[in-house]
């Protein structure tokens, strides 16, 4: 066994990672009579390297826990249809007001809003505790059975030892979960890279869309109100040249594509406020060892496209508590309960990767072509089709295999 000298404390389950799977997933567990422990590095949630789109899955799950009133409060634009701007035509994607959710619209909002809400109520939850500036270095596992037996975290006050019957892994694509417990990851090809940038909002600005393609480029803009955070596709491996070639050029790349940005791309006169995503696709074979399950990013990295990272991963948070809550609240947890939470949610996630997959080949002919594009015959085709957008909308704003709350909330666990 790992052994450790640091000042212990003990938990049912001890959650690595305070992104929305991990907020979700411990409010959930909590919620149901479980204790947990939940651990976030970071000393605040304010990162602009996080999904701003809460889809009607996920205003579903909230009306589900009758915190949705409460959450449309906070500050937030509503898109009830996508659109995709491509070459000189638009063509309408996705039409939301008819899906079965009470929440007919995805609701844009900073990510940081959503989990600074959603951590104060479960904050209100006695057998919940938050732990933030508390970064899991290591797993504690038995040497001869390797079952995971707590997670070593260094802390502001030093380093602490924390005892858990069950860790989850809900630490993104460069999970230390999954690095300790060497699980094998298996990756995608993808021929994208992103440029995270932000620049000025007019209130008079036409109503964005899905994003604007042509002249060998992408970009989408996410409405925050009084600015744009902006998405800008490149082809894997090519920001040195786009560097190279220099601001200017990438302003006015900007500008051609977006005509009614011209003036405002003045704001990116430094590369320091430009930030490269580089974009992964990828999944876990295993993902979960005895004592240790992955959820969310750390067990399947998603692409950017779609903007659906966020609403799979708490879907699966949403699976793994109705999997999981009550073996843990009575103790009778086994492996099976691990691996059924894959087995359950293995093929939405690949299915949805797959959907991914197909829209990279796309993107990377755009950026292929420098010169004006034309709309593929297919998305013609569609775009005209009765129903097409109500199933685009199925698929970007509920999913293959949406979650529900199901897990009843119970009297606190105690020890």
């Amino acid at each position: 066994m790992t052994i450790s000298t640091a000042p212990t404390t003990r938990t049912t389950c001890c959650i690595i990672g305070g992104g929305p799977a991990g907020i979700m997933l411990g409010f959930l567990l909590a919620r149901s009579g479980v204790q947990v422990t939940v651990l976030e590095k970071h000393i605040d949630f304010f990162r602009d390297f996080r999904g701003d789109t809460i889809h009607p899955s996920t205003l579903q799950l909230l009306q589900e826990l009758g915190l949705l009133d409460r959450f449309l409060k906070l500050p937030h634009s509503q898109l009830d249809h996508l659109s995709m701007h491509i070459g000189d035509r638009t063509f309408p994607i996705a039409n939301f007001r008819h899906l079965p959710t009470a929440g007919k619209f995805i609701a844009l909002m900073p990510q940081w809003d959503f989990l600074n809400f959603l951590s104060a109520e479960a904050a209100k939850l006695p057998n919940f505790s938050l732990r933030m500036a508390w970064e899991a270095t290591s797993l504690i596992q038995n040497e001869i059975t390797n079952q995971v037996m707590g997670v070593i975290a260094q802390t502001p006050n030093g380093v602490q030892q924390i005892d858990a019957d069950l860790v989850v892994g809900c630490d993104g694509r460069h999970a230390t979960s999954v690095a300790a417990a060497h699980l094998n990851v298996i990756e995608q090809g993808v021929p994208i890279d992103v440029l995270w940038l932000r620049l000025p909002r007019q209130a008079n600005d036409p109503e964005n869309s899905l994003g604007y393609v042509n002249y060998g480029r992408v970009i989408i803009l996410i409405n925050r109100n009084d600015y744009y955070q902006c998405g800008y596709i490149i082809r894997k491996d090519s920001y040195a040249g786009i560097q190279q070639a220099g601001l200017p050029t990438l302003r006015d790349s900007i500008e051609r594509l977006v005509p009614f940005l011209a003036g405002r791309t003045t704001e990116l006169d430094s590369w320091d406020k430009i930030k490269l995503l580089t974009v992964q696709i990828n999944h876990l074979e295993q993902w979960s060892i005895p004592g240790l399950l992955c959820i969310g990013d750390a067990a399947h990295t998603m692409s950017p496209v779609g903007g659906i990272g966020i609403n799979i991963a708490l879907q699966d948070a949403v699976a793994a508590a109705n999997i999981l809550a009550e073996p843990l609240r009575t103790q009778s947890l086994t492996t099976h309960h691990l691996h059924w939470v894959q087995t359950y949610r293995a093929t939405a996630v690949r299915r949805t990767q797959l959907l991914q997959l197909l829209a990279h080949k796309f993107l990377n002919r755009v950026l292929q072509n420098p010169g004006p594009v034309t709309p593929p015959l297919a998305l013609r085709i569609l775009t005209r089709i009765p129903g097409f957008q109500y199933l685009a909308a199925r698929i970007v704003g509920i999913g293959f295999q949406p979650e529900h709350i199901r897990a009843a909330p119970h009297p606190p666990q105690t020890n």
